[in-house]
């Protein structure tokens, strides 16, 4: 009795279990992923943060601040405070809006887009100074000369 070996399967035959592997592992990586996502969605995503409740408003008493060229502004302001917001001292505020406005030139303080930029500035350092109890301010009163 003779014995003969095969020859090696050539085509689709030796293809298939190959092949098939490779769905398997696609269809896998691809479960884990979704997996992954929502995982991440539901659990792990950064919460929007919500806005603080406006608490009360604090007028503050007007200041004249020295402007460069020998001008001055004559400006009141009032400040809204967060509702969690501990105490409401003005000095602060007072002194940073000297700070933003001191030296600017009449121009820039008369142009509503560069007021508004300086404003902002105001805003951005009473939120340093007040911990981000200060949530917006507002010009009661803005004279120019």
């Amino acid at each position: 009795m003779t014995v003969t070996t095969m020859p090696p399967a050539t085509g689709d035959a030796a293809d298939a279990p190959a092949k098939g592997g490779k769905k398997k592992l696609i269809i896998i990586v691809l479960v884990v992923a979704l997996l992954a996502g929502a995982a991440y969605w539901f659990v792990l995503r950064p919460k929007p943060e919500t806005a603080p409740e406006p608490g009360e408003v604090v007028a503050l008493d007007p200041i004249q601040i020295n402007l460069a060229q020998s001008h001055y502004l004559r400006m009141g302001m009032a400040l809204q405070m967060t509702a969690d917001a501990h105490e409401a001292d003005g000095s602060k505020a007072l002194d940073a809006a000297i700070d933003t406005f001191s030296g600017a030139k009449l121009e820039q303080v008369l142009d509503p887009k560069e007021r508004r930029a300086m404003k902002k500035e105001l805003e951005k350092e009473l939120g340093e100074l007040y911990h981000h109890e200060v949530m917006e301010v507002y010009f009661t009163e803005f004279v120019t000369q």
